[in-house]
């Protein structure tokens, strides 16, 4: 009986390692060593028997991350994090109200949450056939490029409402010419413009802007730079007239006045645009400037007038320029 017994465990132990070795050449590894062995790996362990004395609710996979489970979990999750239509589908799945409150003090979601909930109940539910227009339909009159700061959201400095301002904002509120190609700002004039029909394009530029003097700060035989620098760059006309005009003065006298210049700058950039020129043309447009001082907290406006035969021969004058304080 001992005999037959040993015999038994022997065939046992041949069979495993039979099987360990045609796995190791069915499936090669890719990191020197072999996927085979991994095969085998997990093979082995679930040949074998739990060890002694186990822990209720202990998980042995997850001690061994080279245990077969483990290892289909890790493939699992990066798959997932790779397939953006994984992610969507979790925000289909998403059941409301199933906020996580652990930590939920530290989360600044939970105060965005408040003030929504105070916007629905205070705009939403008591404009509600309002809302269900804009719903359908928007037929905002402006169009606003203004600058990403976060200081100088032109909805709250303005006051528009929900419909009223098609809205862009990039760094320095910049314009790019038409020959500059495709970006997010010209994108979004040409669907204003020739799908919204707005009736104004206003661009906003603010003082103290960041973008404005990284723009002055360039080098002129600068080489380098990254997104920032080939962005602002599109200002560069703005940067050399102001160093024309007000090149005596401090740096940050120059900044403001160049943050007034790139404002006109971008207004003609906006007239390259053959769609854009040709509506201004028929009156059917018109073209703004605005600065905002957020350190006293004064606005200017002006409209920029276009058409042969101005006074002193130039195409371009500014109008109904005025300061709100």
């Amino acid at each position: 009986m001992q005999r037959t017994a040993l015999l038994r465990l022997a065939a046992a132990a041949s069979t495993r390692a039979s099987s360990a070795s045609a796995a190791r050449r069915l499936y090669p590894s890719s990191d020197g060593g072999s996927e085979e062995h991994a095969a085998a790996t997990r093979e082995d362990d679930e040949l074998l028997p739990p060890p002694p004395h186990r822990p209720e609710h202990t998980d042995e996979r997850r001690l061994h991350p080279r245990r077969g489970v483990h290892r289909r979990e890790l493939l699992s999750v990066t798959m997932a994090a790779r397939d953006h239509t994984g992610l969507t589908r979790q925000l289909l799945d998403f059941q409301h109200d199933t906020m996580d409150e652990v930590g939920a003090e530290h989360d600044p979601f939970v105060d965005l949450k408040a003030r929504f909930m105070d916007f629905k109940h205070r705009n939403y539910v008591e404009k509600f056939s309002t809302y269900q227009s804009l719903a359908q339909q928007q037929t905002p009159k402006f169009m606003v490029v203004a600058c990403a700061d976060s200081r100088v959201c032109p909805t709250a400095v303005l006051g528009f409402q929900p419909g009223e301002a098609f809205t862009v904002r990039n760094v320095a509120n910049l314009v790019p010419p038409y020959e500059h190609g495709g970006s997010e700002t010209s994108a979004a004039l040409e669907f204003a413009v020739n799908t919204l029909l707005v009736e104004n394009v206003l661009v906003v530029g603010h003082s103290r802007c960041g973008g404005i003097q990284a723009l002055m700060s360039m080098k002129d035989d600068s080489t380098s730079g990254g997104f920032i620098k080939n962005w602002v760059s599109i200002g560069k006309s703005a940067r050399l007239s102001t160093k024309a005009a007000a090149g005596n003065l401090s740096f940050d006298m120059q900044c403001k006045h160049c943050e007034k210049e790139s404002i006109n700058s971008s207004l003609l950039n906006l007239l390259t645009y053959p769609w854009i020129e040709k509506r201004v043309n028929e009156g059917t447009l018109n073209l703004h400037g605005g600065y905002y001082n957020f350190v006293d907290c004064t606005f200017e406006k002006w409209t920029l007038l276009y058409r042969e035969g101005l006074e002193g021969g130039s195409k371009y004058a500014i109008k109904n320029r005025s300061t709100w304080s």
